[in-house]
């Protein structure tokens, strides 16, 4: 346990790529344990391996006393001035130990130790470089398999697992297959191996995009985000920060040899390209591809709800095959996708219309008990008592500078309402019309006007058709009547 100590030190160190000063640590923390094994007591002892000849020391250290209490840790003052002249009582003194004492049981128990430091500092050096490489595709080698998880080797004997619910549903795995896997974990206390790698994670298809396709590696092409069920489909959104490169054709690639590498080793997973955009409908629209979409409904932007309306036969292609369609999407868009047909959208609009109608029946009327209980609010105004600011002027308000006298004009505008002009003013409007329009509330030209359309496609008795031609009639209507006003305005 001399000189021979530092070329074994040297050796593990370059074979495992292990600081030799972690090595030596161990071992002097080995031979302290073996130490109060052999010499069997507590006392306090001492290791230092001599870097230059490779001598081991051992030392036990003792406090001086008077009075001798606990002989393994103290020793009385006459004996420590046989080992140092001049000490006093209450200093720390080092004894030194035979190491050939400790024997054969010592340096076994010092080997045990000293692998255990050894596997420990493989972990934290294989935690350290891995830790940082989250997100990075490696090519590896499948070993073995345990328990479903797949043992891979990922080069310098360092060892990866690959859990059952991070393998492709569509793959199968054989001894010595090589493939191409992305670092998903990093552990140091597992006792399985440390490095986690994945075949289904979403980031393996951004990277793989990325060495497959040059404008995505140099961000001239963004990858926004990106959705998959591994071994069935998977959405990419991307956008271009060059006016000049479209992003989708960037990807495919001349005649689709881009995308058609990525789907090999992705061993045929089917992958929709969509491109990005900043208005929620418009990329949700085009995350439902290759469905053809009507509208999107903004249902709850606070639970980032939409409503996706489509025609009865694009129903299935928008939902597709067990929902894979509409969760991607909806997992592109990070909002929850609800997929109705026109017919479905236009029951859902009448049932609500039934239930206002409902509600409003049963609403109690006016009755002259009720009126009788209101009179003795309404007197309790006094118009004769009314408070007036103390400098108020009572004096005829002269006309201004366009000749506007208070209330002079005010029976004019009385005689169309305040909320605007009625429907029956409405040139090409039918009566059968007007009384659906009436019937959900919409009273004046100018609701037609104002309300967004989509609100007056959930009248079941209108068409998109009948819709189209209101709104237009409304819009002559202002265009004709308006232009009348503001020219009259101008005289």
């Amino acid at each position: 346990m001399t000189s021979q100590l530092l070329p074994i030190i040297d050796q593990v160190s370059r074979e495992k790529g292990i600081d030799p000063e972690i090595i030596i640590s161990a071992v002097e923390e080995a031979v302290i344990a073996a130490s109060k094994k052999v010499f069997k007591n507590d006392e306090n002892f001492a290791v230092q391996l001599d870097r230059g000849t490779g001598e081991l020391e051992v030392w036990a250290i003792k406090e001086v006393v008077s009075e001798v209490v606990n002989p393994r840790r103290q020793l009385p003052i006459e004996d420590a001035q046989l080992y140092y002249e001049g000490v006093s009582e209450g200093d720390m003194i080092q004894i030194k130990k035979e190491t050939t004492e400790l024997g054969r049981i010592a340096a076994h128990a010092a080997k045990q130790v000293i692998l255990q430091k050894v596997r420990d500092a493989e972990k934290e050096k294989v935690f350290k470089e891995f830790s940082d490489r989250m997100g990075e595709v490696v090519t590896a080698v499948v070993r073995r398999f345990e328990r479903g998880n797949v043992i891979v080797d990922l080069g310098n004997n360092v060892e990866g697992i690959m859990h059952k619910d991070e393998q492709s549903r569509n793959e199968r795995y054989s001894q010595n297959d090589r493939t191409k896997v992305v670092i998903v974990g990093a552990d140091r206390s597992t006792k399985e191996p440390q490095v986690k790698v994945s075949r289904s994670d979403a980031r393996l298809l951004i990277k793989l995009f990325e060495m497959e396709v040059p404008e995505v590696y140099d961000q001239t092409v963004v990858i926004k985000n990106a959705a998959r069920e591994s071994g069935d489909r998977s959405k990419i959104a991307v956008y271009s920060t060059d006016g000049d490169v479209d992003p989708i054709g960037a990807c495919v690639g001349m005649g689709g040899s881009r995308v058609r590498s990525i789907i090999r080793e992705l061993k045929g997973e089917r992958l929709d390209i969509i491109r990005y955009s900043d208005d929620i409908s418009l990329f949700a629209s085009n995350a439902l591809s290759p469905a053809k979409i009507n509208r999107v409904i903004i249902a709850d932007p606070m639970d980032r709800r939409l409503e996706v309306i489509v025609d009865e036969d694009q129903l299935s292609l928008a939902i597709g095959k067990k929902g894979i369609n509409v969760r991607l999407a909806s997992k592109l868009v990070g909002w929850t996708i609800e997929v109705k047909t026109e017919e479905q959208k236009r029951v859902e609009a009448s049932e609500a219309m039934e239930a206002l109608s409902a509600q409003a029946a049963e609403e109690p009327e006016v009755t002259e008990e009720t009126e009788a209980s209101l009179e003795p609010a309404a007197e309790a105004v006094d118009p004769d008592n009314e408070v007036v600011p103390a400098d108020y002027d009572d004096e005829v308000v002269p006309d201004d500078e366009d000749g506007y006298v208070p209330g002079e004009d005010d029976d004019e505008e009385d005689e169309e309402g305040d909320e605007g002009v009625s429907l029956v003013y409405l040139d090409g409007l039918s009566e059968e019309r007007r009384k659906v329009l009436e019937a959900y509330s919409i009273f004046y030209i100018e609701d037609l006007l104002y309300t967004d359309p989509g609100v007056l496609n959930k009248i079941p008795e209108l068409s998109e058709d009948d819709v189209n031609e209101i709104i237009q009639l409304a819009k002559a209507y202002e265009q004709e009547f308006g232009e009348e006003d503001d020219t009259e305005e101008e005289e």
